[in-house]
């Protein structure tokens, strides 16, 4: 049977403007759950459902297929179903949806690849996600009547302890799995009905701007990375024009060139070298002048015509694998170096191709604290690598 991951992702967000594609740890909140579903590899096509052009923009970099939803289900009343329905009416091969939620940031492939079987191993109708929950409810009383609340799932004589009480599972609407006959009868959930328990701190869902600094947090220490794990990172080659300066040039009178770094940068970089990785700066132009002034005392190779040559003999010389390789970049020329790096950044002004191809889009622009920002990336990646390693 044909097995389709869905994503829907309105362009219409009451809550966070354009949700779904806003930079969540460097990366667009869409994208998480688009790198796991194509990691598992147990769809026959992924797909995003959309009625904005960016939303499908950045769902094609991603990878994804797009469906362009109606106007007539892309409406703030609209439901997830009448979405789901009208997308199998335009895609009669699809015979299994898998209707995997934006806004799940920490979804991993694992996860996916245990529900796929389900449905097509074990025979279930339709397949959906919770979370065990440890948490006490009561009757609500509503204002004005003259009641007492009750308990509903608690002795407030003899309270549970944790450890002693298995909890409840909760939908935590991470995903939806359901064959085509349930969905086209108006049923999401139906049939032979199974529920995969996700780990608690995989699950995260994003409604409102509150929960925006909490999910960072989050997906940074339980997010999906990619296949490999990451490694120590010991080397960050960063582009000069445009990532360490904003790229523009400044030329006096008697024909001297001037440039501008952010002292924040300097900081990064100084940090980094505290913590034993070395930063070797590259340039498609000749500024060794302009590095010499800056007095950065990092290696640098300047008039380069071919930058992924640089940092493959970088990489050998040091006797590196590619995942404890970091690099920073912003135009077209960067574009192979920043897909071979274990990991990769630009700036917020780097091209569109660089900005494609880059594993971290940093909010700052080129020559103002990118790189001082992406160092903090890298910081964070690595208590996730040491946190497991103690593990």
């Amino acid at each position: 049977p044909h097995l389709a991951a869905l994503v829907l992702a309105r362009g219409g967000s009451k809550g966070i403007p354009l949700k779904n594609i806003k930079l969540l740890a460097g990366v667009p909140l869409i994208g998480w759950v688009l790198r796991a579903a194509i990691d598992a590899g147990v769809f026959h096509s992924i797909w995003v459902s959309t009625d904005h052009d960016e939303i499908e923009k950045v769902a094609k970099q991603f990878g994804a297929q797009v469906h362009r939803r109606s106007p007539e289900v892309s409406q703030d009343s609209s439901t997830s179903l009448e979405a789901i329905t009208e997308f199998l009416n335009h895609h009669h091969e699809v015979d299994i949806v898998g209707n995997i939620q934006a806004t799940s940031p920490c979804l991993h492939p694992s996860d996916l690849i245990k529900v796929a079987d389900l449905i097509q191993k074990e025979g279930f109708d339709s397949v959906f996600s919770v979370v065990r929950r440890h948490q006490f409810r009561w009757s609500e009383v509503k204002k004005g009547e003259n009641k007492m609340t009750e308990p509903q799932n608690l002795n407030p004589a003899k309270r549970y302890r944790r450890q002693d009480w298995p909890g409840e599972l909760y939908e935590n609407g991470s995903f939806y799995f359901a064959r085509r006959h349930l969905i086209e009868k108006g049923y999401l959930q139906g049939g032979k009905m199974a529920y995969y328990e996700m780990r608690a701190e995989h699950s995260v869902d994003i409604d409102t701007d509150i929960d925006w600094p909490i999910a960072e947090q989050r997906v940074l220490s339980f997010g999906y990375f990619g296949k490999e794990p990451l490694k120590e990172v010991k080397l960050l080659v960063c582009s000069i024009d445009g990532c360490l300066t904003n790229g523009r040039i400044y030329v006096t009178e008697d024909h001297k060139e001037m440039v501008s770094y952010d002292y924040r940068d300097f900081v990064g970089i100084d940090l980094l070298k505290k913590r034993g990785i070395q930063v070797r700066l590259i340039s498609d132009r000749d500024c060794s002048k302009t590095l010499s002034a800056m007095q950065l005392g990092c290696v640098a190779k300047v008039n380069v015509t071919n930058k992924l040559q640089v940092l493959k003999d970088w990489q050998e010389d040091m006797g590196l694998s590619w995942k404890e390789v970091a690099y920073l970049g912003n135009e077209e020329s960067d574009v192979e170096c920043l897909k071979q790096a274990g990991m990769s950044g630009v700036p917020a002004d780097a091209c569109a191709a660089a900005q494609k191809a880059a594993g971290y889009i940093c909010r700052s622009r080129g020559g103002c604290g990118a790189v001082q920002e992406f160092a903090e990336h890298i910081f964070l990646l690595l208590e996730k690598v040491n946190s497991a390693r103690k593990q």
